[in-house]
């Protein structure tokens, strides 16, 4: 006899084909074909990234208030941008992706000459629109991004003035802070003064050197060795006068390399607390409570390898689905190098692809929505087959 399950399901993004609140919906859907007396809730998740703002927003529906503004990206262009307002009006959370993402430039316009330029400015202007509603908290989602100025250009639009030797404002771009003489911060905004900061990242990376922003992040963004090299020296020079004019060591801070420096401008001019992504945006959407009652939780990624277990959402989901006694179902587009140690963990009570038959990763891609549903229907059927024989 069937017997009425309440299902969380809680995926990250398939990230190229799907985010979380697609993911969570397919499944959900074919769920539902097979097992519609059961109880199922969508609550999608993510690591601060990309896509989390679309995440906090489906979840907390008319919690969330969705603003948009003017801002420009990452390389300056005009373009209109989301933030969400939250708690009554006392929480602000703003995706860095949302203004000064990579996604928001082109393939052939992510070049040696674009990475060296690009500016977290419109990150900033979404930060002043916050503040100018009065809210006491800000969490910034970093990840994503387009950027390797250390959140200089945030901090631009903040009211902090970065200045050459003969006392003149550098331009935009981390390549100018190579030039970089001087920092006034004396008219950086007041209403920072008194507002929590709480940035949501899982990078660790210091801001300069081997595992520094520019050398592990900047390829992706379109640095070639040359630009990689000279951003990394701009970024040690920003480092420095960081730290003369605040007396906070930016430089050897973990994380100050999070988002090609954010991490370290933020923690270099406000008070700012970095904690893991998936920790923040757990407590944003409320998962501990959606876990209170359930029977069973599913979750899901791009692809499960070893470094699922690296801080990503579903590791997130999984540790805590496991602390409230619930079983913990992991699909996945395709499993990578080192998934054998997802067994191990003991984390998840099944791993599962969602494939139905050999297929090339494109094809997958574009099939994804499709795939997705039919394997959360055969989940459930299997979860049916299961309850009868007991």
């Amino acid at each position: 006899m069937a017997v009425p399950l309440r299902v969380v399901v809680a995926p990250d993004s398939f990230g190229g084909a799907l985010d979380s609140v697609g993911v969570a919906n397919a499944i959900a859907i074919g769920w539902e074909r097979a097992r519609p007396m059961d109880t199922v809730m969508r609550v999608p998740m993510a690591d601060g990234g990309e896509g989390t703002l679309a995440a906090v927003a489906a979840a907390l529906g008319e919690a969330a208030s969705r603003r948009t503004v003017a801002t420009v990206d990452a390389l300056g262009r005009p373009m209109m941008a989301d933030w969400l307002l939250l708690d009554g009006g006392r929480t602000a959370f703003i995706e860095m992706a949302a203004a000064s993402g990579l996604a928001q430039l082109s393939q052939v316009e992510r070049t040696p000459s674009s990475a060296s330029a690009a500016s977290t400015r419109g990150t900033g202007e979404l930060i002043r629109a916050a503040l100018e509603v009065g809210v006491t908290t800000l969490t910034l989602g970093l990840g994503g991004s387009a950027t390797t100025d250390g959140g200089s250009g945030m901090l631009s639009a903040l009211g902090i003035r970065f200045l050459d030797e003969h006392g003149g404002e550098l331009p935009p771009g981390g390549a100018a802070l190579a030039r970089l003489s001087r920092i006034d911060a004396s008219a950086l905004d007041p209403r920072l003064v008194g507002v929590q900061v709480v940035v949501a990242s899982d990078v660790t990376n210091l801001l300069t050197g081997a595992g520094g922003a520019a050398a592990t992040y900047g390829p992706q963004k379109g640095a070639d060795a040359a630009a990689v090299d000279e951003l990394d020296i701009a970024l040690a020079v920003f480092g420095a006068a960081v730290e003369a004019a605040t007396g906070r060591a930016v430089a050897d801070a973990p994380g100050g390399g999070a988002a090609g420096g954010m991490g370290a401008g933020l923690l270099g001019f406000t008070d700012a607390t970095l904690r893991p992504g998936v920790e923040v945006v757990a407590e944003l959407v409320g998962l501990q409570a959606a876990l209170d009652g359930a029977g069973l939780v599913i979750t899901g990624e791009g692809r499960a390898d070893e470094q699922t277990l690296s801080g990503k959402a579903a590791m997130g989901v999984a540790q805590r689905a496991r602390e409230a006694g619930v079983p913990v179902v992991l699909l996945c587009g395709g499993l990578g190098p080192g998934a054998e140690v997802l067994d191990a963990s003991g984390l998840f009570d099944l791993v599962q692809p969602i494939t139905d038959r050999p297929m090339a990763l494109a094809d997958a891609m574009t099939d994804t929505e499709r795939l997705l549903a039919n394997a959360a229907e055969r989940l459930a059927r299997v979860i049916g087959l299961g309850q009868r024989l007991a």
